[in-house]
């Protein structure tokens, strides 16, 4: 795991007899080791909306070190749904503040820092916020904002998690750079318990967009659920387009199916598969893409904070790369985008 330059970073800690009691299950569950690996980590989450409170609740219930939330938005009335870090009476206020008190209540052992301004995200501030910390998660964001963090992730050698909602779509990306993990040998003996060491390169999301599905067969596309996948994709494409902002009516559709095709088209998807996305999905992704849904942050949450710690841990694979979930269908699909 990478670190900075403070003392506390130099020196690691130690998981004392207390909070062995409280990780136990845990410990048994990854081992003593990962479990520290976690305790000396230190995460920063852009955004506090629906996917982020699922996902810090869960990472910040495993055990990490410390918690920075940046946030400079107020809470609105819409905020509130799938946002349980917040009250009625928060409404108006800064979300990182208004949620530091909660979040610390799920687990007095972690440190949060709350910094309720969009400033850190700019220019050199970017660049020491990110050096600052151990993994980089920034989520409901658009397409810019997420390249240009991941970049900065990249200069500092950090590991970048983006993750969001766009109604009854969710998605999940992770670029880990060169990524070390050991996992189960699948193909030694059933009564052979075996564990092998494996690695993947990560690519940054500005090369996983470039991805072409040339040579893939009928049953391979299918599997991926493309469907799903370019209607996301299209809704970053839109928002790009569009000032920022998302599809919310059915009058919405023809722009955005045009948009979706076009996307389809350049990445040389199988045709046998998929010729056009259906009107249906594109229609409903159109009415509903601007909407926080909580069923489908908390999949995507989950999932998201599963993998963070997966990573941190170096137990098992993560996502590789990009992770969808169909809320239409309740299930979800991994493609590997600019990778090998």
């Amino acid at each position: 795991m990478a670190t900075n330059d403070s003392s506390a970073k130099t020196e690691p800690l130690q998981i004392t007899e207390d909070e062995a009691a409280v990780y136990d299950r845990q410990i048994r569950l990854w081992g003593l080791e990962a479990q520290q690996r976690m305790r000396n980590a230190t995460i920063l989450v852009v955004r506090l909306r629906g996917v982020a409170t699922e996902a810090i609740k869960n990472i910040v219930l495993a055990g990490i070190g410390r918690l920075v939330v940046v946030d400079g938005d107020p809470v609105t009335p819409a905020d509130l749904g799938a946002g349980f870090f917040f009250r009625d009476e928060d409404v108006g206020a800064r979300k990182a503040e208004a949620a530091k008190t909660r979040i610390e209540s799920l687990n007095p052992l972690v440190t949060v820092d709350a910094v309720s301004s969009k400033a850190p995200l700019d220019g050199d501030a970017l660049e020491a916020l990110v050096n600052d910390v151990d993994l980089v998660c920034v989520t409901d964001s658009d397409r810019a904002t997420l390249i240009r963090v991941n970049d900065a992730c990249r200069r500092a050698g950090k590991p970048f998690y983006a993750g969001g909602t766009y109604g009854l779509l969710g998605y999940i990306f992770c670029d880990l750079l060169t990524h070390d993990y050991i996992a189960p040998d699948r193909t030694a003996p059933k009564d052979t318990a075996k564990n092998i060491r494996n690695t993947t390169k990560y690519c940054p999301l500005s090369t996983a967009l470039q991805h072409r599905w040339t040579g893939m067969t009928r049953k391979q596309t299918k599997e991926l659920n493309p469907a799903a996948v370019f209607s996301m994709l299209a809704l970053w494409e839109y928002q790009a387009t569009h000032g920022g902002v998302l599809p919310d009516s059915q009058s919405e559709a023809v722009p955005l199916e045009s948009v979706a095709n076009a996307l389809l088209t350049k990445a040389d998807v199988n045709k046998q598969t998929l010729p056009s996305i259906p009107r249906a999905t594109i229609e409903s992704v159109a009415t509903t893409a601007a909407h926080e849904l909580s069923p489908v942050c908390a999949v995507v949450g989950g999932m998201l904070a599963q993998d963070i710690l997966k990573a941190l841990a170096a137990r098992e694979s993560p996502i590789v790369n990009f992770f969808v979930f169909d809320g239409s269908l309740g299930s979800g699909t991994v493609c590997r985008l600019g990778i090998a």
